[in-house]
Formats: structure tokens, C-alpha cells, sequence
């Protein structure tokens, strides 16, 4: 939801002076632009967000959700998972997953910058997604027992030789905020899946977060889970039986044989191959066997 933008307060400021569809976020204070999603990004954003919103074990999920643990902190990520009360108002708590899609014209700086502080908030996972080259997903992950945020700045933790790209001289800086906070990052390519232990219960395709037809395909066993069945296979066989089932019935109707309790729980118990079995034994002996 849009709403009029409010004259930009002076700095420093705190969240509460800022009012949804305010086009900032917040950094210690300072105001940070955040401008309208481009058509790639819009799409991926889309797609991405529906697998995790589906996921068995998410109980909620959101879109640039305002983030506030403190009152000059305020991040919108473009996903998040997580405890996300249906209320009025920034979150208070940092979400345990985060997704952030990256393409042509980041402020990697400034990117840098917000996963920090993230993962100093609390997210235990912040998943960049690289839209733009090669495209791959960057993990960045709380390291154990991150002390918290400290006020004096250190170097950078190192990322991941591979695939990763070194980070610009003000990229540098933005990441030299509380570095403790986080493991080094490891980027991960289509092919490879992401885990969130605790958090989602099955694996993300790489591609799920920006292909259409990867998303749409991982959404689907994720709806089919949340109804009790394993995949798109188990409701096929769940069709064949229950269509066998019916035959059987069907075939003691007009045999006039009576189907006791005991003889429907011993149908609905039965596999493919023995109401298959059971089916033509009727048809042949024209008796319960």
C-alpha cells in the first residue's frame, strides 16, 4: 500500500517520525533512499517470496516489511521470514531469514551496510540474490554466539574466495560495522539448493528465487505438503486408490455384498495392488474373499 510521502525529517532520526510508504530506511539515524524495484527485480521478488510464503514450517512471511529492533534502525528487506504479527507498525524484531535482491546500480556499500545490521539485530540468515551476471545467491550467515553490537569499528570479516566478487574500497567501509556479527559469505549457483534449519523445511532451489517455472514448481510441493502429501506423485497414487476403492464398492453393490465396518476399515487400509487384487477376486469369484 501507497501512501502520500512525508517531507523528509531532518537527521538524526528515529523511526517513528517516518510513516509507511516513506521511500527510507533508516542507518543509525540517517536516511537512506530506497527507490522503486525495477521490472527484473519485481518479478523475482514475486516468485521468490511465494516459495517461501508456502513453505510447510512458515507461519509468515512478508514484503519490505519495516524492520526497527531500535529507534534509529529501520531495514526493509524485500523478504522476510518469521514471526510477523497481522498489525499496524514496524517489526521489533529481526526476522531469522531475510532476502535482499541485488541487480544493476546497487549501493553495494550500503547493501553491506544493511545485511550488517541485520545480522547484528538478530537474522540469522540474510540471502542476497545477484540478478544481474551470473546469477547466484549469496549467504551471508550470523556467526555463533555473535557477541552484540559493538560501537567500535573493526575489519571486515573476509568472504568466500569463491565467486565473490571483491568488494569495492566504499563497500569496505560500510562492511567494516561490526564485522563479528557474520561468517564469511559462500555464494551458491543454480543447481544448488539453500537451507534454513529451523526456519524452512525444505530446501530452495537456487533458480526458485528468480525463474518462474522453478518457483511455481517448488510452490506447488510446498501447497501439497501443507495438505498432507509428499509431491505431486502422492496425490496421483491417492487418486488411483481412491478411484479402486469406489470400483470395489461399486462391484459389492451390485453383488449384494454387505460392506461392514471392519470390511470398509480394511479397504481404506489397502494399498494400489491389493484393492487391485481384491477388485478382480470379485469379479471372478463374485464373493468377500
Amino acid at each position: 500500500m501507497k501512501h502520500p510521502m512525508s517531507a523528509p525529517p531532518r537527521s538524526p532520526v528515529t523511526a517513528d517520525q517516518l510513516r509507511p510508504g516513506d521511500p527510507y530506511e533508516l542507518s543509525e539515524g540517517r536516511l537512506v533512499e530506497c527507490l522503486p524495484t525495477g521490472r527484473r527485480g519485481g518479478r523475482s521478488n514475486l516468485v521468490g517470496g511465494e516459495v517461501l510464503d508456502t513453505d510447510p514450517a512458515v507461519e509468515a512471511a512478508g514484503v519490505d516489511i519495516g524492520i526497527s529492533p531500535r529507534p534509529d534502525m529501520l531495514r526493509a528487506p524485500d523478504l522476510v521470514v518469521g514471526n510477523i504479527p497481522d498489525e499496524p507498525g514496524w517489526a521489533t524484531a529481526a526476522p531469522p531469514l531475510a532476502v535482499e535482491y541485488a541487480d544493476t546500480g546497487e549501493d553495494e556499500a550500503e547493501l553491506q551496510r544493511k545485511i550488517e545490521e541485520l545480522l547484528a539485530a538478530g537474522t540469522r540468515w540474510v540471502w542476497v540474490v545477484r540478478l544481474h551476471g551470473t546469477r547466484r545467491v549469496e549467504v551471508h550467515e550470523a556467526a555463533p554466539d555473535a557477541p552484540e553490537r559493538d560501537a567500535t569499528p573493526a575489519a571486515p570479516a573476509p568472504f568466500s574466495a569463491r565467486a565473490t566478487p571483491p568488494l569495492a574500497p566504499a563497500a569496505r567501509a560500510a562492511a567494516r560495522v561490526w564485522p563479528q556479527v557474520r561468517q564469511p559469505a559462500r555464494v551458491a549457483v543454480a543447481g544448488e539448493a539453500l537451507e534454513a534449519p529451523g526456519v524452512l523445511r525444505n530446501a530452495v532451489p537456487v533458480e526458485a528465487l528468480y525463474d518462474r517455472s522453478a518457483a511455481h514448481e517448488a510452490t506447488l510441493r510446498n501447497l501439497l505438503q501443507r495438505k498432507g502429501y509428499d509431491g505431486l506423485d502422492a496425490v496421483r497414487d491417492e487418486g488411483r486408490r481412491q478411484g479402486l476403492r469406489a470400483a470395489v464398492r461399486d462391484l459389492c453393490e451390485l453383488l449384494g455384498i454387505a460392506l461392514s465396518p471392519e470390511r470398509e476399515a480394511s479397504l481404506d487400509a489397502m494399498d494400489e495392488a491389493a484393492l487391485g487384487a481384491l477388485r478382480e477376486h470379485l469379479k471372478r469369484d463374485r464373493r468377500w474373499p
